[in-house]
């Protein structure tokens, strides 16, 4: 499933596309995706303007005149595709359109169809039952070291699993929560109600890095993600621990008590760290 670093690249090339146009052309191909399309979508994008748009952890919200917002998930195969024109045949799996004055074109794509889009008004963004109840966004000040101490007080999950908690901090991800806390030297097994003080002041700026060098590097391609250009993102290539059981740790290699990077499941998920490095 895209994380953040894939939703911010995606909302950045839409932006950069349909910012500032009308939409003349809107169709819904299904009645439904995850969940039923809002009724009448179709006709209520067309001819409103595009007023920008908003990232809210992984979730896009295209914000349009009239003071509607299309709140869009990609899900765990969903993509954007950006082009010139109206294609000569139909496009597989494509859900969704719209059509701006300038000729681009968007076009939202998903093969298992668990993406979702729904409306929400603008003034109300973050009141949506999807929203509602949401921690700070990791890259904004308001997520800090005293704020992250504050929220894992007498917390008695492992550090990885509150993490990936929407409510304690939102958009985090299997893969960036690896590496963050490879780069913040925390184990992710450790007790999360001990990471306060030192350890919190390590992992905020590591969880911020990792996440910015994933955003410039257009996130990381796993499976069926691309930018909305159809350009593929190669944060992967710098990953230090996420894949990568039984490679060596670039921090300890062959050092006594190193056995390389280690692969375990926490509540489903596969979780990457090297037990040396990482306390």
């Amino acid at each position: 499933m895209p994380e953040l670093p894939e939703v911010e690249t995606v909302m950045r090339g839409l932006r950069a596309r349909l910012e500032g146009r009308r939409i003349v052309r809107a169709a819904i191909n299904r009645p439904d995706l995850r969940w039923p399309f809002p009724e009448g979508l179709a006709a209520r994008l067309t001819g409103a303007e595009v007023l920008g748009f908003r990232r809210r952890a992984k979730y896009i919200l295209m914000r349009l005149s009239g003071g509607d917002s299309v709140l869009i998930h990609l899900g765990m195969s969903g993509r954007m595709n950006l082009s010139i024109g109206i294609p000569n045949a139909a496009i597989t799996h494509e859900h969704m359109s719209i059509e701006v004055d300038d000729g681009w074109r968007m076009g939202f794509v998903d093969p298992r169809r668990f993406g979702s889009v729904d409306l929400v008004k603008t003034a109300e963004e973050d009141q949506h039952r999807l929203l509602a109840g949401m921690g700070p966004e990791p890259l904004d000040d308001a997520f800090s070291a005293a704020a992250l101490n504050a929220a894992l007080k007498g917390k008695r999950t492992p550090i990885k699993a509150a993490l990936l908690d929407q409510r304690l901090v939102c958009g985090l991800g299997n893969i960036y929560v690896c590496e963050a806390l490879f780069r913040s030297r925390i184990s992710p097994v450790r007790l999360a109600s001990t990471v306060v003080g030192a350890r919190a002041a390590r992992l905020v700026p590591a969880i911020k890095a990792t996440l910015t060098e994933a955003i410039a590097a257009g996130g990381s391609s796993l499976r069926d993600y691309v930018q909305p250009d159809g350009e593929l993102g190669y944060f992967q290539h710098a990953w230090k621990v996420y894949g990568r059981e039984g490679e060596k740790c670039e921090v300890c290699p062959g050092e006594p008590g190193c056995t390389g990077i280690r692969r375990i499941v926490q509540s489903g998920r596969s979780t990457f760290y090297c037990g040396r490095v990482q306390r």
